[in-house]
């Protein structure tokens, strides 16, 4: 690994042990258990249950009947693997799967930063990516960090010509998630772009592989929950709707803004409004920047699933945790900052660290919304 690269990683991990430090000490204080609360809090504890015991859990909430058909089985399989292979229970394999995760998904956002920009965008790419308002969910038994590992590598297989592989991570990427999807629509634009530049003369077989790849995770889940529920095409989005959680082109979104207008609400609304509306900012500035098309169509895939989705108006920032593309534009102005002013960009990491480790411990700590 080249020295640049591991003083990123460096970075990138004194971040979250930074913001792990001040969630422990929160939560001690409130005389809570820390590892517990990374490990098994909302959707975990669902995640942990399918590691050891399969699908087939229904339980009636607020909405209807939750089914755990609703989550994808990548990073339940992952922990699975490790609680079989090693003698860790699940919550500790739960935390190692997503730990390791997010190492190996920065180092594959650095790649990406190097390869477009240098390292020096590169670096501050990772670490700004360590200290986004939600990253607390890279430190727990979430699968964000899976999610953002395949993705990051897929867009980089996509960059360097590695059709095969960026099909593969693909469509490892949408067994993960259902925004999961997003990585397939990348891989799927690019090569489609590929295939209209040179008139379908010379492509490799290798691109066809990759984009037949691509979706099949996605897809393959969605059908076999169908299947299951006795509608092949429908049945996964019927679970997903008894969990209140469906695309509606963003009515649910602009009808719960009108509500928080007028009405008010807990900061914890807000702020995520605020986050999503600077991540719309972030994904204008993308293309404004000429971003590669596979970063473009990934990361508006993602903001449209955001935006687009009713439900859980809270959880949406941490579904765009996984958009690192849309910081790159912040990472190149930190670095003119600080090579021209570096007491300017010293202030500007140190609120960024400070929101995010507050933030980030009220979440897993004292917030009662589900994260």
């Amino acid at each position: 690994m080249p020295t640049t690269a591991a003083t990123a990683l460096g970075l990138f991990l004194t971040t979250r042990l930074c913001g792990a430090l001040v969630l422990a000490l929160v939560a001690r204080s409130a005389g809570k258990h820390p590892l517990l609360l990374l490990g098994h809090s909302w959707d975990s504890v669902w995640y942990l249950r399918i590691a050891a015991h399969g699908y087939g859990l229904t339980q009636r909430g607020r909405t209807g009947v939750h089914s755990d058909l609703a989550f994808f089985p990548l990073y339940p399989g992952l922990v699975r693997a490790v609680t079989t292979l090693t003698p860790l229970d699940g919550v500790t394999g739960g935390l190692l799967v997503s730990w390791t995760a997010a190492a190996v998904a920065a180092y594959g956002i650095y790649l990406l930063g190097e390869r477009l920009h240098g390292p020096a965008v590169a670096t501050v790419l990772v670490v700004l990516w360590g200290l986004l308002p939600h990253s607390v969910v890279l430190s727990m038994a979430y699968t964000e960090p899976v999610l953002t590992a395949c993705a990051a590598w897929s867009l980089y297989a996509v960059l360097t010509g590695r059709w095969v592989w960026a099909g593969a991570l693909a469509a490892l990427a949408g067994l993960s998630r259902p925004n999961g999807c997003a990585v397939a629509a990348a891989v799927l634009a690019a090569a489609a772009h590929e295939v209209g530049r040179t008139r379908g003369r010379g492509v490799s077989h290798r691109l066809w592989t990759g984009a037949a790849l691509a979706p099949l995770g996605w897809c393959g889940y969605v059908v076999w929950v169908g299947h299951r529920r006795g509608d092949p095409l429908g049945g996964y989005f019927t679970v997903q709707r008894l969990w209140g959680s469906r695309f509606d082109f963003g009515r649910g979104s602009l009808r719960f803004t009108e509500h928080m207008m007028l009405h008010g609400t807990r900061l914890l609304f807000p702020l995520a409004l605020v986050i999503v509306a600077v991540s719309g900012v972030l994904f204008a500035l993308l293309i404004a920047d000429r971003a590669p098309l596979p970063l473009v169509v990934y990361s508006g895939v993602l903001l449209v699933i955001a935006l687009g989705g009713s439900g859980f108006f809270e959880s949406k920032p941490r579904f765009l945790v996984p958009a690192f593309p849309l910081l790159i534009v912040v990472a190149r102005a930190l670095v003119r900052t600080a090579r021209a002013r570096p007491w300017h960009a010293t202030v500007v990491a140190s609120a960024l660290a400070g929101l995010s480790f507050v933030h980030g411990a009220y979440l897993v700590v004292l917030a009662r919304s589900p994260l």
